[in-house]
């Protein structure tokens, strides 16, 4: 028989409309009753729910993470109650008995007996500054679509504005580009002051590289692409602006992470938005990098392993510390990270090599947060390379033991002491 963990829980199935309640009281001979209700999901009834789950001392509650559908119902429910959120495929139910009574039912008694794996839930603080870091991403990206389609459009007009600045973004570029879509008949003197002194390009040369194939149709594209990149800038500030309010509070762990090589202050706030400042959240730094999708899958069978590819978990954290790696191998500043990946490159590749880095500044995340203190590569060679004593190899000369330290990151002196 198995074991019950919760005496009074309760399970809900959630959809667009309605909520299903069932609360499951076991009692002192183990045996289990039975309450369903169904709820609309406007606020008011929603409210009247969570009354009565009080009312009933169900305090513990599961539900699944059903698309976006969920996160009012638990907005709502955590104020008075423990909420649990899990993946449907932690409390997928029978085949052919499935009803919206019967699924709530099933994960009440799941939930009971703590069979339900539950999902990394962080306050509802971080959960605000996650949302808003997660749409910072999609415009960021939509931006650079469109940066794209307006660089595409130059080189179908045979506009080689690229050639002669370094920014087409830039100040002057910009400048020059929306006093041309006005009046395609540019003279010298028409650019020449919109052009900055830092500029290495002569006007002539400017001039000359402007002088495209226009036609109305690329012409009103392009025109369309500059407002849509200026409005999505502008979308993109105010959404910086709410985000610094929300980060004030966090300041210092936002300068922690900084002193990881390869981490901006845009990437240490979207570090601290997907995975919060408790580090106690998590079993270990291991655990860690497997919710962020940054450890091999776990595929056996018949002693054979079939994938080590890694998990598909991450979907915003993964990308971003494959970006901050990018940036760590460049750092001068710590050359312990690009020594580590260069050794990795050469036996497993260059993916390979940048996750593991990826892992690594997360592992160094992990317990700069936990133990409050700031990045140290000497610290963290000891803490997070445990495996570099089996590494240690026996040398025969002189010269193969500098080649074997300078691999390791280590700068080598000799002295002679005779």
């Amino acid at each position: 028989m198995l074991k019950t963990i919760y005496n009074n829980c309760a399970g809900i199935d959630v959809h667009r409309k309605i909520i299903v309640v069932t609360i499951a009281k076991t009692d002192s001979d183990n045996i289990t009753s039975y309450q369903t209700k169904s709820f609309p999901t406007f606020t008011e009834d929603l409210e009247k729910c969570r009354d009565w789950l009080v009312q009933n001392d169900t305090l513990d509650v599961c539900m699944e993470s059903t698309g976006k559908y969920w996160i009012p119902v638990f907005n709502i429910l955590e104020t008075k109650c423990n909420c649990v959120i899990t993946h449907p495929k932690y409390v997928r139910s029978i085949p052919g008995k499935k009803t919206d009574k019967k699924d709530s039912k099933w994960i009440a008694d799941m939930f009971k007996h703590g069979l339900v794996e539950p999902s990394f839930m962080p306050p509802a603080d971080i959960r605000q500054l996650r949302d808003l870091m997660r749409y910072r991403n999609k415009l960021v990206n939509v931006r650079t679509s469109e940066k794209n389609r307006f660089q595409n459009s130059l080189t179908v007009s045979n506009v080689q504005i690229a050639s002669v600045v370094t920014d087409v973004f830039g100040k002057t570029s910009q400048s020059i580009l929306k006093l041309m879509l006005d009046n395609p008949n540019l003279t010298l003197d028409d650019i020449t002051p919109l052009i900055d002194k830092r500029l290495k390009s002569t006007p002539e040369d400017i001039l000359k590289s402007i002088n495209g194939n226009f036609d109305e149709s690329q012409s009103s594209k392009m025109s369309v692409c500059l407002k849509h990149y200026d409005s999505i800038n502008e979308c993109i500030e105010l959404i910086e602006q709410q985000v610094l309010k929300l980060t004030i509070k966090y300041s210092t762990e936002v300068n922690l992470l900084l002193s990881i090589p390869g981490i901006s202050e845009t990437s240490a706030i979207f570090i601290i938005a997907e995975i919060g400042t408790n580090m106690k959240a998590f079993i270990d730094d291991k655990h860690l990098c497997s919710w962020a999708g940054l450890t091999p899958r776990c595929k056996e069978s018949a002693g054979k392993k079939q994938s080590v590819r890694i998990i598909k978990a991450g979907q915003y954290i993964k990308p971003l510390l494959v970006e901050c790696a990018l940036n760590a191998i460049r750092d001068k500043s710590c050359p312990y990270i690009k020594a580590r990946y260069e050794s990795i490159k050469r036996r497993r590749g260059h993916k390979k090599a940048i996750i593991a880095i990826a892992r690594f500044l997360l592992t160094c995340a992990f317990h700069i947060l936990s133990d409050k203190v700031p990045f140290d590569s000497d610290r963290f060679d000891e803490l997070l390379n445990k495996k570099i004593k089996k590494h240690h190899k026996s040398v025969k000369n002189t010269d193969d033991m500098i080649s074997y330290l300078t691999k390791l990151g280590y700068n080598v002196t000799l002295q002679n002491n005779s």
